[in-house]
C-alpha cells in the first residue's frame, strides 16, 4: 500500500504534541529532554506509524522504555494507529548533535551518501575508508599516560578516604557494578587522581582486551574542538562512544562551556545505555559545580558519589612511611610526626617535604635525617604555612561561617550552635598552625584535653557527615586563600 497521510500533517504534529505533553509529565524534564524530546513523527502507512529518532543508542533506549507507552497513548487517540515503530534517521552531518526542534517538526530528509571521516594526526590531514583503522589508529592518543606510581598497592588508605577506595576498587574488580557512573571528590591533592590511575591500572591487569579512555576535562575539550574546527565531529563521536571505560579528570573545567558539556552530556548518555563505566572526578559534588548544566550535574550524580575527606593526623604518618619505604628511606618517628603535624594542607605538599629532606640528606654524603635537619631544610615552608594562619583568623572566619561572634566561641556556652563551631575552629587550629594543644587551649579559654576531644570529635563526624566535612572543607579553603 502507498505511504499515505494520517488525516493531515496539522493533526499528526497536534497528536504528537499531545503525548509529548502527557509524557513530559510522566517521566519528568530530565528524562523527557534526554530521551523523548529529539523524537519526531515520520510516515505513516499500512497502520504503522514511523517515529524518528537521531541515534541507534537512543532508539534501543526508547524501544525499550518507552515504545508500549508511546503506542497505547498515540492508540487511544488515533484509532487508525495499530503500531508505532521506531526508526534511525538523521544525516552525517547531524548525526548526534543536540537537537533542538521541536516534536512537531517532521525530520530531514536523509543523506544517502556521507563523506569519509577525516582525522589530523601529526599535523597532517588523513581520509580513512575504514574506521576500524581509524579507530587503531586514535585509541592510543586519547589517553594520558598513567603514572606507575599511582596504584591501589601504593595508595594508603585512612578513615578520610575508605569509602572513596572502596568504591573505586570495586569498579576496577567487576565488570557490572549496582552503580554507574563512580564520581570522585576532594580538594587539591587528597588523593582522587591516584585512585583514578589506580582503577585504570587494575582493569588493564585484570583485562587488557578493555578499551580505557583516562584523559582530562580540558582534553576532552580540546578534541571536541579541534574537530569541530576539521569538521570531523562524527569521528570524535565514534572514538568516545566505542570506549568501554571512560575516565574523566576534573570535570570542573568543564564549567561555562556549553558546547562541550551537550557532547559529553550526549556520550555520557550513550556509554550508560550500553553498560559501559564512566568513571569522574572533580573538586566538587555534582550539585556544586559551577558552569554545569542542571541536566548534566543530574546525570553526573545518578550513581555513586564519593568525597574524599581533608587527611587527618594519622593518615599523613602512614603516607609518610609508606613513601618512605617507596623510596628506601628509614624515617625517624620524630621526624614523620612533625610533618604530619606541620603539613596539613594536602599530599602533593606533604609528599613534596618529605622529598626536599630525603634529597637533602642524600645530597650530603647520606647526613643522617633529624628533626633539626629537618626543620632547618623546611624552614621557608614552614615558615609561610604559619605566616598565613593564625588562630584568631581561625576563630574569626568560624564565627563569621556560622554566624556567631568570637566571644561566643570563646564563651562557656554548650549549646551545639556554638559549640559545633568551637569544636571545629579548635580542629582547624590544630591542622593548620603549629601551636600547641595547651596554647590553643588558651585562645579558647579551655585546656588541652578539651582540645584534643574536639579534634578527635571533627574528624569523626567529617567522616559520617557529608555536609559537615562540606563546611569544614570550605573553611580550610578560605583559610588558605
Amino acid at each position: 500500500m502507498a505511504e499515505q497521510a494520517l488525516n493531515d500533517l496539522e493533526s499528526v504534529q497536534e497528536q504528537w504534541d499531545q503525548i509529548c505533553s502527557q509524557l513530559k509529565n510522566e517521566v519528568g524534564d530530565v528524562a523527557f529532554d534526554s530521551w523523548l524530546k529529539p523524537l519526531t513523527p515520520g510516515t505513516f502507512s499500512d497502520g504503522v506509524m514511523n517515529v524518528c529518532v537521531p541515534t541507534r543508542f537512543m532508539r534501543n533506549w526508547v524501544v525499550t522504555h518507552y515504545s508500549d507507552r508511546i503506542h497505547k497513548i498515540w492508540g487511544k487517540k488515533n484509532p487508525e494507529i495499530k503500531s508505532v515503530n521506531f526508526i534511525v534517521q538523521a544525516t552525517q552531518e547531524d548525526n548526534y548533535r543536540p537537537y533542538h526542534s521541536g516534536c512537531g517538526d517532521l525530520i530531514k530528509k536523509i543523506t544517502t551518501s556521507p563523506s569519509p571521516a577525516t582525522f589530523y594526526q601529526s599535523g597532517i590531514n588523513s581520509l580513512l575508508a575504514n574506521n576500524n583503522e581509524f579507530m587503531a589508529n586514535q585509541d592510543q592518543s586519547l589517553s594520558v599516560p598513567l603514572n606507575p606510581q599511582y596504584t591501589f598497592d601504593n595508595f594508603v588508605v585512612g578513615k578520610t578516604n575508605e569509602f572513596a577506595y572502596a568504591a573505586a576498587r570495586k569498579v576496577a574488580e567487576s565488570r557490572n557494578v549496582s552503580f554507574n557512573p563512580l564520581f570522585l571528590y576532594s580538594g587539591v591533592g587528597l588523593g582522587k587522581t591516584h585512585l583514578m590511575h589506580a582503577i585504570a591500572w587494575h582493569i588493564k591487569q585484570q583485562d587488557p582486551s578493555r578499551n580505557i579512555v583516562y584523559l582530562s576535562a580540558e582534553k576532552f575539550m580540546y578534541k571536541f574542538v579541534r574537530a569541530l574546527r576539521y569538521k570531523d565531529t562524527t569521528a570524535f563521536k565514534e572514538q568516545f562512544r566505542s570506549v568501554d571505560v571512560l575516565m574523566v579528570d576534573d570535570v570542573q573545567f568543564m564549567g561555562g562551556k556549553d558546547n562541550t558539556q551537550e557532547e559529553f552530556f550526549y556520550t555520557f548518555n550513550s556509554l550508560i545505555e550500553e553498560g559501559r563505566q564512566i568513571i569522574i572526578s572533580a573538586d566538587k559534588s555534582p550539585s556544586d559545580l559551577e558552569g554545569i548544566e542542571a541536566r548534566l550535574k543530574s546525570r553526573l550524580a545518578c550513581g555513586l558519589v564519593a568525597d574524599i575527606h581533608p587527611t587527618d593526623f594519622d593518615l599523613r604518618i602512614g603516607i609518610l612511611e609508606n613513601k618512605a619505604r617507596q623510596l628506601g628511606v628509614e624515617l625517624p618517628e620524630k621526624v614523620s610526626e612533625f610533618l604530619a603535624q606541620k603539613i596539613t594542607s594536602n599530599i602533593r605538599e606533604l609528599e613534596g617535604a618529605l622529598r626536599r629532606v630525603i634529597a637533602h640528606s642524600q645530597l650530603l654524603s647520606d647526613k643522617e635525617i633529624t628533626l633539626d635537619m629537618t626543620q632547618d631544610v623546611l624552614k621557608d615552608m614552614l615558615r609561610s604555612f604559619d605566616k598565613r594562619t593564625t588562630i584568631d583568623e581561625i576563630q574569626k572566619k568560624v564565627a563569621e561561617y556560622f554566624n556567631i561572634s568570637v566571644k561566643e566561641m570563646q564563651s562557656s556556652r554548650r549549646a551545639r550552635t556554638v559549640a559545633r563551631p568551637r569544636q571545629i575552629a579548635m580542629y582547624l587550629a590544630k591542622q593548620l598552625t603549629s601551636r600547641s594543644l595547651p596554647e590553643i587551649g588558651r585562645k579558647f579559654d579551655r585546656d588541652h584535653t578539651t582540645v584534643m576531644h574536639a579534634v578527635r570529635k571533627v574528624e569523626e563526624l567529617i567522616v559520617e557527615d557529608a555536609s559537615l566535612a562540606e563546611s569544614v572543607d570550605a573553611l580550610r579553603r578560605a583559610l588558605d586563600a
